[in-house]
C-alpha cells in the first residue's frame, strides 16, 4: 500500500515537470528562473552609436528561450561602448555594429555573463 501511494505522488510529480517543460520551451512560462507566470520585461532602450560604424559581427548563442533571454543578451552588449545589438530568438544569434574596435572577447564576455553562451562570432563586412 505505501509502495503505490509513493508511486502515485511520483507520477503527479513527474507530470507536472512535463507541462511545465513543455509550457517553458513554447514560452508560455516562467523562464530563466526570473519569476512565474507570464514573463513580462521592459524591453532594453535603443541605443545608437556614437560614429559611424566600422564594424559589423554575428554573435550566434545558445540558452536563449524566451523574449526575457533576448532583453537580457541585448542589454549585456549593448552595454560596452561602441556597441550596438539586436538579438533574435529565431536565429539564436546577435547582429552588432561597432563604432570602434572592440575585441571579441568582450563580446563574449558580455554575453557569458547575461547566462548564455556563445557559439561562434563572425565578421561581417
Amino acid at each position: 500500500m505505501v509502495n503505490a501511494i509513493i508511486l502515485v505522488v511520483l507520477v503527479v510529480l513527474f507530470g507536472f515537470a512535463v507541462k511545465h517543460s513543455i509550457k517553458h520551451f513554447k514560452g508560455e512560462g516562467a523562464c530563466c528562473g526570473r519569476g512565474s507566470g507570464t514573463v513580462k520585461t521592459k524591453k532594453p532602450k535603443k541605443k545608437k552609436l556614437a560614429g559611424p560604424v566600422v564594424g559589423k559581427r554575428t554573435i550566434k548563442i545558445s540558452g536563449m528561450h524566451c523574449q526575457n533571454c533576448v532583453n537580457s543578451v541585448t542589454r549585456a552588449l549593448n552595454g560596452i561602448d561602441g556597441v550596438v545589438a539586436k538579438v533574435s530568438l529565431r536565429d539564436n544569434s546577435a547582429e552588432v555594429l561597432l563604432d570602434r574596435m572592440v575585441d571579441e572577447k568582450d563580446l563574449k564576455r558580455a554575453v557569458e555573463e547575461a547566462g548564455f553562451r556563445v557559439v561562434s562570432i563572425t565578421s561581417k563586412r
